[in-house]
């Protein structure tokens, strides 16, 4: 009987290609090939070893070198199976934590030393060897959350997003030359700030291994691996594990637009173009310097998809942010003429990337209920968010970036408030679209860098005022229709750009106009989350009414957020002025008391201390257009915030 069992634990740890995965790779339907291609722990005869495999379809010959063979480029070449271009190799005695890559002899008569596109650590850089490693190991404690996920429709849920890249967040004072934080010392200390600061999600950057710090994470060379900059696959599952734990969910920045050209990576995998177009009016990005996935490629289709799919199963991901979808969208994207080729109709839309994103997301909601796709969709392309349907053109995506609102919101708090009132509509114009799809409000990354200034220095005035006016600014976003998205070190004031270089000034908390900025930041993160009326009906008309829209003489906006229940509504009232406006009358749809809940202007805040009632009772006095109505002193750059 034991002699049984170990005979079936054998087979159970022996890893194998079939034919069947063979067919379903080539079909771009084999959704878990990353248990079968990369490295593998396996047992074969008894023996335990690492079994390799790798895809590549144009190679003369397949060879595995590491540090388990002194990198000898002649001891282990690989087996090639059918006609697909599979390649495996089992070999005795590899243990985990060993360095290897594949050497490639191409039918030119090059070698090429390519790196695993599926291995699930690798060397840290600037080494690029893959690394072998078993990520079956790792005991989740995350149950509660993952079920609660599944029931979750998070256009009816608050979504508070804290936008983060580990490795200048804070820099770790040991005294090393990156200063990185371990994926498990970053684990206490992020859920210990989100928690206070009560965001929903945080989304991460730069994950997946890149080799240029300086490109963020957004030129990726190891989809399957989570960056060695801070530990092991073990260590991000422990930082994922706690986060659930604790009941945030975790959001990865997936990059399928495009990658790198380093040579250990992608590019020209086995001396040909696999993954990339071969034209490079279609495969290449001049501007980036970067290669374009080929989407029409089954193969690479099957890459891509299967990647989501493993950060969900194995990882406990709750969601992806896409990046840079127009992009792929138009063939045309940051092209100029002769750059590109028109679609088989003549046209600048890409067909191959409409039905690849079509496929994921049918693939990828339908496997897992509750997780998120998001695009970072920079035009007005229709129906991002709209439904996968027979005879719709709905991408199927949970939510889109709304970059609109963002130029409009930035341009506007930008301006001397002596202008505003001729740009008064740049802050009214995004509602009148909201309804086209499921938006999130971002304030990310790409607005702090690059001389574009921090959130509080694109404010005008002085000091005083730049913090006042970034305050009105973020009650007007956390108000406004759509989900939450802020970049670390803005909620509390940062003032220098963000560089991937050096840590947030967390030394700023110990100023009063910050450490006012970062409670007031966490009042309306607490505020958004309490009541239902922010965030329940975010993509209709039935969640939102303006009260005075067109007050553009004195740069002033009111209106309310609705609840379906028609308890607990959300009054705002905005002064985009350093003007005091006394008596200010402001219509309200009901006879009710109206209690407030924050005033920016509050010395807690940083504010003067301006005071406003805490209840005000509406009386019969006709305004904006309502039959009843409030009235107070309305503070200079203040927001007014009201239940009833």
């Amino acid at each position: 009987m034991a002699g049984k069992v170990k005979r079936q634990k054998e087979v159970e740890n022996k890893v194998f290609i079939s034919e069947a995965d063979q067919y379903l790779f080539a079909q771009g339907t084999h959704y878990d090939i990353y248990k079968k291609l990369g490295a593998h722990p396996s047992v074969e005869n008894g023996v335990k070893g690492m079994f390799f495999a790798v895809w590549a379809p144009n190679a003369e010959s397949v060879y595995v070198i590491g540090t388990f063979n002194g990198w000898d480029e002649e001891k282990h070449q690989m087996e090639k199976l059918g006609p697909g271009g599979i390649y495996k190799l089992f070999i005795p005695g590899v243990e985990e934590n060993e360095m290897y890559k594949f050497l490639i002899h191409t039918l030119s008569g090059e070698k090429r030393y390519k790196a695993d596109p599926f291995a699930n650590y690798t060397e840290m850089r600037p080494g690029n060897a893959s690394k072998t490693f078993d990520i079956s190991r790792f005991k989740w404690s995350d149950e509660v959350w993952m079920k609660d996920r599944e029931g979750k429709d998070y256009n009816k849920e608050p979504l508070a997003i804290y936008e983060c890249h580990i490795g200048s967040w804070m820099k770790h004072p040991d005294g090393t030359e990156d200063g990185f934080y371990n994926y498990r010392e970053f684990a206490e200390r992020i859920v210990e700030y989100l928690k206070e600061m009560h965001y929903t999600h945080i989304e991460l950057m730069g994950i997946a291994e890149y080799p240029y710090d300086g490109s963020w994470g957004y030129q990726v060379t190891g989809y399957y691996a989570p960056t060695s900059r801070h530990g092991n696959p073990e260590d991000f599952m422990y930082l994922i594990n706690e986060l659930h734990r604790n009941r945030i969910g975790v959001i990865l920045d997936w990059v399928p637009a495009h990658f790198a050209t380093d040579a250990h990576g992608l590019s020209r995998f086995d001396g040909e173009c696999i993954f990339e177009h071969p034209d490079p009016r279609l495969g290449e990005h001049p501007d980036w310097g970067t290669k374009i996935f080929n989407y029409g490629k089954t193969e690479v289709k099957n890459f891509l998809i299967a990647n989501v799919l493993f950060w969900a199963r194995e990882y406990h991901i709750d969601g992806i942010r896409v990046d840079a979808v127009a992009s792929m969208l138009y063939l045309d994207y940051g092209k100029k003429d002769g750059q590109w080729l028109p679609n088989k109709y003549g046209g600048n839309k890409n067909l191959e990337a409409i039905e690849f994103f079509r496929h994921m997301n049918s693939v990828v909601l339908g496997t897992f209920p509750g997780f998120l796709t998001i695009a970072e969709e920079s035009t007005a392309w229709p129906q991002v968010t709209g439904k996968i349907e027979e005879g719709s053109e709905g991408l199927g995506f949970s939510f889109k970036w709304n970059m609109g609102w963002m130029h409009d919101f930035c341009d506007y708090m930008k301006l001397d408030p002596i202008f505003r009132k001729g740009n008064h509509y740049a802050m009214t114009f995004a509602m009148s679209y909201n309804s086209s799809e499921n938006y999130i409000l971002p304030l990310s990354h790409d607005e702090v860098v690059h001389l574009k200034c921090s959130m509080v220095n694109k404010m005008p005035g002085y000091p005083v005022d730049k913090y006042a006016n970034l305050r009105v600014g973020y009650s007007y976003m956390f108000g406004h229709a759509g989900k939450k998205l802020l970049f670390m070190g803005q909620d509390f004031g940062q003032e220098r750009e963000w560089s991937e270089k050096r840590e947030l000034d967390w030394f700023l908390l110990g100023e009063e106009q910050n450490r006012g900025m970062h409670e007031y930041v966490k009042e309306l993160l607490k505020l958004y989350r309490k009541y239902p009326a922010m965030y329940s009906i975010d993509n209709t008309w039935d969640g939102f009414e303006w009260i005075n829209a067109d007050d553009a003489e004195r740069s002033t906006y009111s209106f309310y957020r609705k609840d379906e229940t028609g308890k607990n509504n959300i009054l705002f009232v905005l002064n985009m002025t350093p003007m005091m406006r006394e008596e200010f009358r402001v219509g309200v749809p009901k006879k009710k008391k109206y209690k407030l809940l924050l005033n920016s202007d509050e010395k807690r805040f940083g504010g003067f201390g301006n005071t406003i009632p805490g209840e005000l009772t509406a009386v019969k006095e006709s305004c904006d257009s309502k039959d009843y109505s409030i009235t107070f002193d309305l503070p200079p750059l203040t927001a007014a915030i009201f239940v009833f």
